[in-house]
């Protein structure tokens, strides 16, 4: 019989943690004008460092997910990064994620951001997958946006599965396992 898995607690997010999960890993940080940090009842709550790629191609150019090179960006490190109007920035995690055989984790971006226009994208964590998560910052507003880095950026909840999935992301060797810093796309 197939069972359904199961949204994982703060205590389970804890365990694995201390196991080498996450790391570094922070308890939950609630600092007077802090966007926040850290393990939260369902979920943990990612930093974004402070290393920033800012997208940068001539306004002749495509965006072409096939062709999206370092001379399409801007290296930036700092504690705050200004995101032009209607433009992007990729950043990283603080953290550095290793994700169970038996977990796939979903990341939404923080509600402080969504609220000024400000969007989070990562796609999914697959089971075994390993590294720093490379985040796709958009700002959809018409004014520069900040960034805070050290801070808060968007939370991870992991589900459990009902299953071990036959082929994991380290079995088929994915192309992002492992990365350390910001990872551009690849084809």
């Amino acid at each position: 019989m197939l069972s359904l898995g199961m949204l994982k607690s703060d205590r389970w997010i804890k365990d694995k943690a201390q196991a080498g999960m996450i790391t570094p890993f922070e308890d939950s940080r609630l600092i007077k004008g802090v966007i926040s940090f850290g393990v939260s009842s369902y979920g943990y709550d990612m930093r974004i460092s402070d290393e920033f790629k800012i997208f940068s191609a001539p306004a002749s150019s495509v965006v072409d997910p096939k062709g999206m090179g370092p001379e399409n960006f801007i290296d930036f490190k700092g504690d705050i990064c200004i995101i032009p109007p209607n433009s992007f920035a990729l950043g990283r995690s603080v953290e550095y994620l290793k994700i169970p055989r038996d977990v796939l984790a979903l990341c939404f971006g923080k509600s402080t951001y969504a609220r000024c226009g400000i969007v989070v994208n990562v796609t999914p964590l697959e089971p075994e997958w390993e590294g720093h998560v490379t985040i796709s910052v958009s700002n959809t507003s018409p004014l520069p946006a900040k960034i805070y880095s050290g801070e808060g950026i968007a939370q991870v909840v992991f589900l459990g599965a009902g299953a071990l999935c036959e082929t994991s992301y380290a079995d088929k060797s994915g192309k992002y396992q492992a990365q350390a810093g910001i990872t551009l796309s690849k084809t």
